[in-house]
C-alpha cells in the first residue's frame, strides 16, 4: 500500500484491494499499548493508519482503499461516509439495520462494532481501510479493547444470520461501495 502510494501519479488508477489476514493485531498511529490486554502468541504490528488496536484474523474481509481523493475532490469525512454505507447498503440487502457513530468509525449493529475502519491520507491518496466480520472467531477481539474502547462488543455477518462467505462479502460490498462513490 504505501509503496503504491508512494510511486502513484496523476494518472494512476484507484484501487480497491480485497483480502483476509492471518491472526494479528494492528495498532494504529497513536495506539496506545494499555488497549492490549493479553494478546498472547499473537503478533502486535504498529501500522501507519489511525485509530487504536484491531484484530485481524481468517473470516474476516479486509478492503484495502487505495484512493486519489484529490482527484476526486472527495474529502475524508465522505470517503468514510461512503465506507460505513457500503457496509450497512450491505446489511440492508439481508433485512438488517446497520447504523455508523459519531467521532468513532465504523460500522454497529445493536451496539456490536461490525466493521472497523482506519485510514491513512499522504499526498491527496488513502490507503488502509476497512474491516468486516463476517465468519471468523471472536475471541482475539477480548483479548484488546477494540478501536480503544473498553468492553466494546464485537459481532460478524455470520451471528447476524447473513450467510456469505469471506468472497461473497468482498464483491457484495464492492458493489455498494463503487455506487456510493460514484454518488459522492
Amino acid at each position: 500500500m504505501q509503496a503504491f502510494t508512494d510511486t502513484r501519479d496523476a494518472h494512476t488508477g484507484d484501487e480497491l484491494w480485497l483480502l483476509e489476514h492471518p491472526p494479528v493485531y494492528t495498532l494504529g498511529r497513536n495506539g496506545k499499548d494499555e488497549h492490549l490486554l493479553d494478546p498472547g502468541n499473537i503478533p502486535v504490528i504498529r501500522v501507519d493508519r489511525g485509530g487504536q488496536v484491531t484484530y485481524h484474523g481468517p473470516g474476516q474481509l479486509i478492503s484495502y482503499c487505495l484512493i486519489d481523493i484529490r482527484r476526486r475532490r472527495l474529502g475524508v469525512q465522505s470517503l468514510v461516509h461512503a465506507l460505513e454505507q457500503a457496509v450497512i447498503d450491505l446489511l440492508a440487502d439481508h433485512g438488517v439495520s446497520g447504523a455508523r457513530r459519531d467521532k468513532a468509525p465504523g460500522v454497529y449493529v445493536a451496539d456490536r462494532k461490525l466493521a472497523a475502519l482506519g485510514l491513512r491520507v499522504r499526498r491527496g491518496c488513502t490507503f488502509h481501510g476497512l474491516a468486516l466480520n463476517v465468519d471468523m472467531d471472536l475471541a482475539p477481539f477480548a483479548r484488546i479493547n477494540p478501536c480503544g474502547y473498553e468492553g466494546l462488543e464485537v459481532t460478524q455477518l455470520r451471528d447476524l444470520g447473513i450467510k456469505l462467505d469471506v468472497e461473497q462479502a468482498g464483491e457484495a460490498f464492492r458493489e455498494h461501495f463503487e455506487r456510493r462513490l460514484k454518488q459522492s
